[in-house]
């Protein structure tokens, strides 16, 4: 009877609210995608790796396409929160290039997810899109917040090409993750950093 009172008492102890269930099985989802791109992440494989039934995580999950979903914003925010400007530099390039370094070495590290839903079939979903362009627009942001520094001021024009320069900085990053033909991180931060000002004066200048 006693051990059994104990027993009791630690499951008490050891029981999750559903915020931090869902927190943990999109934190275990996230782990799983160190060696396998997203649409590789299993519901069973999930929940294997947490101990819980399927019947569990479609208890917080609607579908897979909606577990998928949530590990993509995660993602975003984990990203968005690294890649934060570090305002104790003064220069706004080293701001810049601080922040880009943080994003280079982010996506490193996660691209499977990365290039699966910038590359793979579920980049096509457009509840994944809506994560990418929700996650450009604050980035975009940031720069354009820091635009004065730099004595530009964000007109139409000057957003437009922060907005494709975002673009650009994806695509090269990616470019360098599947085929960097030996190019050295420092030169591949060099053109991102020094891309954008130059971009920027030509948009300023029309």
């Amino acid at each position: 009877m006693f051990s059994t009172l104990i027993a009791m008492t630690q499951a008490k102890r050891t029981r999750m609210s559903p915020e931090a269930r869902r927190e943990q099985l999109i934190s275990h989802g996230m782990s799983m995608l160190s060696d396998r791109p997203l649409d590789q992440l299993t519901i069973d494989a999930i929940a294997e790796s947490v101990g819980v039934s399927r019947a569990l995580l479609f208890h917080y999950f609607e579908s897979k396409h909606d577990f998928h979903v949530a590990i993509a914003r995660e993602q975003s925010r984990r990203m968005l929160e690294c890649t934060e400007p570090d305002l104790s530099l003064e220069d706004p390039i080293a701001i810049l290039r601080a922040s880009m370094s943080e994003f280079v070495d982010y996506v490193s590290a996660n691209r499977h997810v990365y290039l699966t839903m910038l590359r793979g079939a579920v980049g096509a979903d457009p509840a994944m899109q809506e994560v990418f362009t929700d996650t450009r627009r604050v980035m975009a942001q940031r720069v354009l917040d820091r635009a004065g520094s730099l004595d530009i001021t964000p007109t139409p024009m000057i957003r437009i090409a922060v907005d494709g320069w975002m673009a650009f900085v994806e695509e090269v990053v990616v470019a360098w993750l599947t085929d960097d033909d030996g190019i050295r991180r420092e030169a591949l931060l060099d053109l991102i950093t020094s891309s954008l000002p130059l971009l920027a004066a030509a948009a300023a200048s029309e």
